[in-house]
């Protein structure tokens, strides 16, 4: 964990992380692209476990079509990879992985919003909870 929590704090001092026994967090404002709002989001990673993200503000909305915000988990977690094919483990770096993955899913977001096409591939549940591959 204190890998992790050197890294983060090299590669990004402006977040705030904090390192416990078993986990770390890191919250901060992130932006896509220069035409973006800023995002404050939640990273929280523990021993063994997948890192969980949280954007807190703005609130993910639906967009124009009213279709369900693609690749999250409930409540509105991010889905930043398939743990199935084992994009991320515990031996990456979250300031190398899991940061850049949550600023290119919130990429994919806003042109969501404007399309109505999820362009950032991947794999998600379709409305049978059968996963499916993205275009």
């Amino acid at each position: 964990m204190s890998e992790q929590f050197i890294a983060l704090k090299r590669s990004y001092p402006e977040f705030n992380v904090k390192l416990l026994k078993d986990s770390v967090i890191c919250t901060g404002l992130i932006r896509p692209t220069s035409r973006s709002v800023n995002y404050s989001f939640k990273l929280k990673y523990r021993i063994g476990k997948r890192p969980k993200v949280n954007i807190l503000n703005p609130e993910l909305k639906r967009n124009f079509n009213n279709d369900k915000i693609p690749h999250v988990y409930p409540l509105n977690e991010l889905c930043l990879y398939y743990p199935k094919y084992q994009e991320f483990n515990s031996k990456m770096l979250i300031s190398d992985c899991i940061i850049p993955w949550t600023i290119l899913w919130l990429y994919h977001y806003e042109n969501w919003h404007i399309t109505g096409e999820w362009k950032g591939g991947g794999i998600h549940p379709n409305s049978s909870g059968i996963r499916k591959k993205a275009s």
